[in-house]
């Protein structure tokens, strides 16, 4: 195999041995840090041998989501799950300039804090990174009762989020062998991925780890005053033996649903951050903590127009709503209309005027993208190819399957546009209207 095609990275990790993919180059499952199960991430030291980066990260182990799998089909087809995962992956374009300081992206993907990796095809940063020349880093880190649930006495809260720390601390080391500038990162999360980057804005230890941050559908509105479920839950999982099997304490995880059931939208996503407990403050301290970084950090925060329709749809427990006669249809809307509001859209609004107030720059948007065919309206994820993946990879989902790739693609373009923009200068020409695709206001 040609030099070409196998690309050498010399980074304080190590010598890295990538992989060449036409107009890009790629580093894959690269790991940044070890931890044993319910432990603290340890770095990962720097490699005297080379560090051979050509096959994806694992996934977190991880339950089947039938519902999920609705709208995205089998989206972990050719996946491998281990809870060695703590992994990230590169692209970067193949035409890369000798000394070139480009922004770095770093992607937390969603999944309600127990679905999904940074690797998954969905995902594939391709065609942003030779369109808009940025380096991409995707992230891997512990999910579910494996990443976000602790308490005293048992394992530690928080856990993925710090993962997700060890991960950035490993880019400022590192991206620099990969044509990244790491004074330009930009963090990029999509729904429970959005909601980690938010509070790691507040989390001890990450000053200086990056520069701006992209919201999508962060669920801001289940964030707070959640302890008394978390009490539920820790009571739910019981403790756990040293010889547990990870098939156990997945199998946990449905009993942990089962328990919450009583605490209404919250319930929804009941794993996530846990406030007062490390790297976290108290909740009390929270909005404060937020102010605190606002001259620090720049926000591009936003929501879909109809976030929740997405689940009234996949979830059963909403369908009875349009059977209903005459008006079932008008009761959905309704319902959408006001979960979404409360979960996504209003604290996201909210989340950025706190910002601009307290001296940060801020940027608000509302994607009203919806492409024609059968697809869900301006649901939860259908802004994601607008950003991310391929032709090759939405086409095959349920969700998708019914809409052609060129008219997304094209769509996506100015939002790409717009998004490294940001990135780049931390500045938009606001106000924007793309019409049937987004608004968007500086605060």
């Amino acid at each position: 195999m040609s030099a070409e095609a196998s690309p050498q990275f010399h980074a304080p990790a190590g010598t890295i041995i990538g992989w060449a993919e036409g107009a890009v180059l790629r580093a894959s499952g690269i790991r940044y840090a070890r931890a044993a199960r319910f432990q603290y991430p340890v770095a990962e030291p720097a490699a005297a041998a080379p560090i051979y980066a050509t096959t994806p990260a694992p996934a977190c182990p991880q339950a089947a989501d039938l519902q999920l799998a609705q709208a995205f089909g089998d989206f972990h087809t050719g996946a491998t799950f281990d809870e060695d995962c703590l992994r990230l992956s590169i692209t970067l374009p193949a035409n890369r300039q000798p000394g070139e300081a480009l922004p770095v992206v770093v992607w937390v993907h969603g999944g309600s804090y127990v679905s999904g990796a940074g690797d998954l095809p969905l995902y594939d940063p391709a065609t942003l990174v030779q369109e808009q020349r940025v380096v991409f880093v995707a992230v891997t880190y512990r999910l579910g009762l494996l990443g976000f649930l602790g308490s005293e006495g048992g394992p530690p809260p928080n856990l993925g989020l710090l993962d997700l720390l060890e991960a950035l601390r490993w880019v400022q080391r590192n991206i620099q062998a990969f044509a990244g500038n790491p004074d330009l990162v930009t963090l990029l999360g999509h729904s429970s991925g959005a909601d980690a980057v938010a509070h790691l804005m507040v989390a001890e230890g990450a000053a200086g780890l990056f520069r701006r941050v992209i919201l999508h559908s962060a669920p801001l509105g289940l964030a707070r005053h959640r302890h008394a479920m978390t009490r539920a839950m820790v009571a739910a999982a019981g403790p756990f033996p040293a010889t547990v099997t990870v098939e156990e304490v997945l199998a946990r995880e449905k009993v942990v649903y089962k328990a919450v059931r009583r605490f209404g939208l919250k319930s929804g996503m009941p794993f996530g951050t846990q406030y007062g407990a490390y790297p976290l403050p108290a909740e009390a301290e929270l909005d404060r903590a937020w102010a605190a970084v606002a001259s620090k950090v720049d926000v591009l925060i936003g929501a879909t127009a109809e976030e929740t329709r997405f689940f009234a749809v996949i979830n059963p427990t909403f369908r009875w709503v349009r059977r209903v006669p005459v008006v079932g249809e008008l009761l959905l809307r309704l319902l959408v209309g006001v979960t979404s509001g409360l979960i996504y859209r209003q604290p996201a609004l909210a989340f950025a005027r706190q910002h601009a107030r307290a001296g940060g720059r801020a940027y608000h948007f509302l994607m009203q993208f919806q492409p024609a065919g059968r697809t869900l309206g301006a649901a939860h994820t259908l802004d994601l190819p607008l950003l991310l993946g391929t032709r090759a990879g939405w086409e095959a989902t349920p969700l998708l399957s019914q809409v052609k790739w060129a008219a997304i693609n094209e769509a996506g373009r100015p939002v790409r546009q717009l998004w490294m923009d940001f990135a780049r200068t931390g500045v938009l020409p606001a106000p924007i209207e793309l019409p049937g695709v987004l608004r968007l206001k500086q605060l």
